[in-house]
Order: structure tokens, then sequence, then C-alpha cells
């Protein structure tokens, strides 16, 4: 065979692939009855923000919504994502890490896939993974808290591709292990990576403050393939999730790494600029997802700085507020969480520790503090249909009016045990810790404690009668 005949037949191989590729896309079927509604795909939703397009909540009183299904999970922080009537849920069970996929609407297994993992977390904390699955046409993927890296096929749980990160690009264990979800843009899956040099494996446990990058603080792969596209910068990984946006018609990738905001073009990988912002202290992380609005980029956390507003434009910014560094009185300290924005006021629970962290509202273009709750604990906020939907660390749920005027409750209450499932001095279903925010898809909400994940009825599905 010619040279030239074995590239038109690699051509052809390829474009076969590509059409097999689009006609299974297109033949996925949807498991789903509850037609009204929007899948969950990806963190923070399918629009990036924790904020659902669904309507017609009714508010419950003292009693909460109806228990659909609930599950009993293994270790893990993360929330599923949901997508033509399947629910794919990553836990630890034992030293297996598992990718359940459930009926998004009954919980009755459809498949599972895992593989052995040996994390152990250096500060106790839990050992199971900590980012979101994300699904993408016919494939899901997943980041485990010790860096492997999996693509599997949404309708039977095959593999397409993996990739060890950590192997491949040196990664010095952070303080909490891999807690970065990855984003889908185009044909890439960009992942929060932070490399380093060999020699750097060699440190103790912990000394972060020693650890060089060495490219990879941001890597794009092909999602197809999973080879690499490109490598970007030297920062290391924080716990925020890379940020999609379109600003004046050109596509942005805002990355809050562990020293600061990066922000790039994501197709090519070309950075437009970096933006210092971290807390001095040694064991402080960033782990907020930035907020976009229009070309106003927010980032926040809670261990020193405080939060910042930066406008941005190609290769530029401006900063358009931040918090004094040497003043106690910060604007927003965000934790995990990521605030949500809705007509001008950013929501969010500001606060390092569950004693003093309060549920707050301000002007996004000013900073200005319109009102302060405290007595919530760490809260978890969803929006929805005029309201948030927002879970405290331990278990309380809240239906909150969305409102920049005053905080304003509209209904709160805590989910049962079922009968003889309770511990001892306590029916709570929900077990401390309590810190993913609460998804909502087709008038389905989940939520999950330590242990267990459980889905309600808080948008009954319409009726004829409706």
């Amino acid at each position: 065979m010619s040279l030239q005949e074995a590239r038109i037949a690699i051509l052809c191989l390829s474009l076969g692939a590509a059409a097999s590729l689009e006609a299974a896309d297109v033949s996925i079927p949807d498991l789903g009855t509850r037609h009204s509604g929007s899948d969950w795909p990806a963190f923070l939703g399918p629009t990036g923000d924790s904020r659902s397009s669904e309507t017609g909540i009714r508010p419950w009183g003292d009693t909460p919504p109806p228990v659909v299904w609930q599950k009993r999970l293994g270790q893990g922080y993360g929330m599923p994502a949901i997508s033509r009537g399947r629910l794919f849920q990553f836990s630890r069970y034992g030293t297996q890490a598992t990718l359940e996929c459930l009926h998004a609407e009954t919980g009755a297994p459809l498949w599972k896939f895992e593989y052995a993992t040996a994390y152990q977390d250096m500060y106790g904390y839990d050992n199971g993974p900590r980012a979101q699955p994300v699904v993408d046409d016919d494939r899901v993927y997943f980041f485990g808290a010790e860096g492997m890296l999996h693509c599997l096929r949404v309708v039977d749980g095959s593999v397409l591709w993996k990739f060890d990160t950590t192997a491949r690009f040196n990664v010095v264990q952070n303080f909490f292990g891999v807690g970065s979800t990855p984003a889908v843009e185009g044909d890439l899956l960009i992942v929060n990576v932070g490399g380093s040099p060999a020699e750097d494996l060699n440190l103790p446990p912990g000394q972060l403050d020693r650890v060089h990058g060495d490219r990879s603080g941001i890597v794009a792969f092909n999602k197809h393939t999973g080879e690499i596209e490109y490598q970007l910068s030297s920062e290391l990984a924080s716990y925020a999730s890379p940020k999609l946006a379109t600003i004046d018609g050109r596509r942005w990738c805002f990355m809050f790494a562990r020293a600061g905001l990066l922000a790039f073009e994501p197709k090519s990988g070309d950075a437009d600029f970096h933006f210092p912002w971290r807390a001095s202290i040694l064991e402080s992380v960033n782990a907020s997802t930035p907020v976009v609005v229009d070309d106003l980029v927010f980032i926040s956390e809670t261990y020193g700085p405080g939060s910042a507003l930066l406008k941005v434009r190609p290769g530029k910014y401006d900063v358009v507020w931040q918090d004094e560094l040497r003043s106690r009185d910060k604007r927003m300290q965000m934790h995990w969480n990521t605030p949500i924005y809705h007509q001008g006021y950013l929501y969010g629970s500001s606060g390092r520790h569950r004693e003093t962290a309060e549920l707050r509202c301000i002007e996004l273009r000013t900073g200005k503090a319109m009102w302060s709750e405290p007595g919530l604990s760490r809260i978890s906020l969803l929006y929805a249909d005029g309201h948030f939907v927002g879970l405290t660390e331990d278990g309380q749920l809240h239906l909150i009016r969305v409102t920049p005027e005053k905080f304003e409750s509209v209904s709160h209450a805590i989910l049962s045990s079922p009968a003889g499932e309770g511990e001892a001095g306590s029916s709570r279903m929900l077990k401390y810790p309590c810190w993913a925010a609460p998804i909502l898809s087709h008038g389905l909400l989940y939520v999950r404690g330590a242990d267990r994940l459980v889905c309600l009825d808080l948008i009954p599905p319409k009726t004829a009668k409706d």
C-alpha cells in the first residue's frame, strides 16, 4: 500500500468512526418518563451556574416534598449527573472507586463500573471521590480523588479511554486529593491537573509550598480519544472547576487555580492573563468556581483575601473592586460553594466555619452587602422558580424566596429516616456532612448527605387537569 493509499484508508476509518459516534448519540434511548424540565449533565447544571429553569415549586411547610427513592452510598462528596433518564453517581466502596448508573426516576440499577483505588486522605477526611461526573452525548467522564480520569459509554459502562494524570504529570497529592470537575468544550475535555517535576514527588506530604508546577495546570484532552491536545500554565490544582463563558462573541475559560485566576481561550489554550488571589497561609484552598456576568468575573475564597470582581477583555483585566487584604470586613468569603447570581445580586454562604458562616446577599457591581443571615451553618444553594432550595451541612432543607431586600424563609424541614433505619439518637435521613448543593432535573430534587442520596418530588408532573 502506498503512503497516499494509507492516508486515505486512515481518513476513511476516522470518518467511519465519527459517523458511528454520531449514530450512537442519536440512538441513545431516553429512559425518562417526566418530559418537562431538563437534564443536569454537569457540575452546576446545564448552564454552569446552579440555576434551574424549571417552574412549579410547591412550598412544603414543615413537611418536606415526598421521597421518591433513596440509596445508600459509599464514600464521596459529589452529586450525580443526570442525562436521558440515567443518573450517574461516583462513590467509593472499600477499595473500589465505583461509577453507578441508575434509573433517575426510580433508582433502579442499570450498570456499574469499578476500578481499584488506594487514595488516602492525609487529613482524615472521606477517601471517596470529590468531583461530579460529566455527561456529554454518549459519554460520561469522571475524575477520581487519586487522579484517574475515565471516559465510559453511557449505555453500558464500557471503557472508551482512561488516563492516569497522577502518573503522567507527577501530581503531588493536594490537601484533599483531586476535587476539580472537568468541563467539556467542543471536542475538548478541560481538566485542572497541576503536575510537577518528578523530583517534587519526594517531598514530605502536605508541603505544597515547596511544590512547583510543570506546565500542566490545565490539560485539554481530546474528549473522544483521551489524547492530549494542549497543556497550559504551571499553576497547581485547586478545588474549583473550569468556568466556560462567551463574552462579546468570544469563548473564554476561567480557572480559579491554586494561586489565582487563570483566563484563556479554551480552543487554542492561549492564555489571556493570570490574576493572583490566594491566602498567605499554607493550608488554604481556592474552591469556589468563578461567576461570570457579561464581562465581569467574580472570584471568592474564605481563608484570607476574600472576593474580587474583574472586568475582562482579551489579554487584560481591570479590577472593579476587591476586598482589602488587611480588613476583617470582607464582602463575601466563599468556602467550597459557588455563589448564585440573580438580577444584579450574588447569594452565597460566606464564612470558613459552620458556627460563623452567614447566608449573604451582595450587589455584584459594587460589593455592597444587602443582608446577612446567621445561624444556618454552611448552606448550599440551588436556584429554581424564584426560590433557593438550600441544604445546610447538618441536613436541614430550606426554601428561601430570592430577594435582595431581606432574608425571607418560606419553609424548612428535616428529612426523617424510614422506620428502623435511623441511628441511635437521630432520625435524620441526611447525615453530616451535607456539603454538596442540591440539583433539580425534570421536577425531581436530589440531595445527599454523608452516605445517602435522596430523590424528592419537588415539582410534580402536570396532569390533564393542570
